[in-house]
């Protein structure tokens, strides 16, 4: 068995699952709570059924595609259940002489360096905040894969560089540096 796959999760008070069997696609997950609802289609391999205050995720068979998803569907229901109570953030920096953020009613606004500023629009259930002092992006919204893939277009406007690291990386992303040229060095 799965170690992580064969762990309960825990429902906390406030929160609705509904589990319904489909008859091709397999189980659809429906978990609405506070901040908001999340669905989802799991795999037909893999079961999930509600005990108490608990939803446990098993699998059907024992072979490798079985055993491969049954994890992978725990912890996608674990956080839709995360996503709903809590929600997620991601947090970038922006680092370098003039990089600036704001946001401008739902866009986030970013000058980088270019002759032109940066907008990005958020999807429907993403929210951006931002720090000016601390030159900080905070992506928020319920549902964990959507704020990483938003989190990961911030970043790509402009990555980090390796020589003086300037541009945008992840709240404690370590970047490796490089040695500029060595100027005028004869051998």
């Amino acid at each position: 068995m799965s170690r992580i796959g064969k762990r309960p999760i825990p429902v906390p008070k406030g929160v609705e699952v509904v589990v319904e069997s489909l008859p091709i696609e397999g189980t659809r997950v429906t978990v609405k709570g506070p901040k908001g609802t999340l669905s989802r289609v799991l795999r037909p391999d893999v079961t999930v059924v509600r005990e108490d205050d608990a939803l446990v995720v098993g699998r059907r068979g024992d072979d490798k595609v079985s055993r491969s998803l049954h994890g992978l569907s725990r912890t996608l229901v674990a956080n839709m259940v995360t996503g709903v109570t809590a929600g997620f953030a991601k947090t970038l920096e922006i680092v370098g002489v003039g990089y600036r953020a704001n946001v401008d009613g739902r866009n986030l606004v970013m000058a980088l360096g270019y002759s032109h500023p940066v907008v990005v629009e958020p999807p429907q259930g993403i929210s951006f905040t931002v720090d000016p002092k601390a030159n900080r992006v905070t992506v928020e919204g319920i549902d964990k894969q959507l704020v990483g893939d938003v989190a990961a277009d911030v970043r790509f406007r402009r990555p980090p560089e390796p020589y003086k690291g300037k541009g945008v990386k992840y709240e404690g992303e370590v970047i490796r540096r490089k040695v500029g040229k060595a100027g005028g060095k004869k051998k």
